[in-house]
């Protein structure tokens, strides 16, 4: 049976063990990963935490809505189980929640025709051959970038700070994303001084000849999988291949002890062939968005 569990309630132990060891573990379905990031989020629970599936969630003009935090890119459900009912979880969801915008996981997989699902992209690498296998597959472009960056002297840092990597991505990407505010810059920062101290994820920092910092980014591991949190490069200073740099400076360090390189996703068509430019391979994964608000609400959630 699946119950509703609000966050005061959860056996905080049982739903971490059950994240740990289930067959589509994530980092961001952690208690503490989702305590940093999400507003609210309660739990629907399979039996004895058999299977979980965890509701970030907010609440505007009395109605309690689920939505998909920042810094979060896979969520859905987490089981043991190869042949998990995922529907059972959904039919609980909708009965629970009016207006729902979620994202499950890679390994979610639900019927495609689904009225409510949207299929999304992310871009994946393996990393498992030699570097130099690796390097082999970068289509030119790639190869070129990184012949420029070695011209010109660009250097990597590792353990960079946090806040350097922030006000980059401030300055530059956040500017063409103003829905961000302040306080989802906050927990970011927060959730990588955790990450940091728990040892599952580190900055990159790449700078050039005159000390000038051009680009950066937030590495999470866990388990056989490398994933780009966030990332951005000065974008005044980008002709000399930064961003290529940065990502292929991470593949060289993370090669030998990880499986995957996950490049963070996107369906947008420039950015994901950018990505398949490492050869990387697609994996779909779906969204949820699910809207049965009355009609006069459906245009104030438009």
């Amino acid at each position: 049976m699946i119950q509703y569990v609000k966050r005061k309630d959860l056996d905080v132990d049982n739903y971490n063990t059950c994240i740990e060891n289930a067959i589509q573990s994530r980092i961001y379905a952690f208690s503490w990963y989702l305590d940093i990031v999400a507003d609210h989020w309660d739990v629907l629970v399979l039996d004895d935490y058999k299977a979980v599936m965890p509701i970030p969630w907010r609440k505007k003009a009395g109605i309690k809505y689920a939505y998909p935090p920042f810094w979060l890119l896979e969520l859905g459900v987490f089981s043991m189980d190869e042949n998990e009912d995922y529907q059972s979880f959904l039919d609980v969801l909708f009965h629970k929640f009016k207006f729902i915008e979620s994202r499950l996981n890679t390994d979610n997989i639900m019927p495609k025709s689904s009225s409510f699902l949207i299929a999304k992209q992310m871009q994946v690498l393996k990393i498992e051959d030699t570097y130099e296998s690796i390097f082999e597959n970068y289509r030119k472009d790639r190869k070129k970038d990184l012949r420029k960056a070695k011209k010109a002297g660009l250097i990597e840092k590792w353990n960079d700070k946090p806040d350097k990597l922030i006000q980059l991505f401030k300055d530059n990407v956040g500017k063409r994303t103003p829905f961000i505010v302040e306080k989802d810059y906050e927990n970011l920062k927060k959730l990588i001084v955790i990450c940091i101290h728990k040892k599952v994820g580190e900055v990159l920092s790449i700078y050039n000849k005159e000390k000038k910092l051009v680009a950066s980014g937030f590495f999470l591991q866990h388990k056989e999988c490398i994933t780009i949190l966030v990332s951005s490069t000065d974008f005044k200073n980008r002709n000399n291949g930064e961003n290529t740099f940065l990502i292929d400076s991470a593949i060289q360090k993370y090669q030998d002890n990880y499986k995957l390189f996950n490049f963070g996703g996107s369906s947008m068509e420039t950015i994901a062939n950018y990505f398949l430019s490492f050869g990387a391979k697609t994996k779909e994964y779906q969204q949820i968005k699910y809207n049965k608000l009355p009609f006069y609400l459906k245009i104030f959630k438009r």
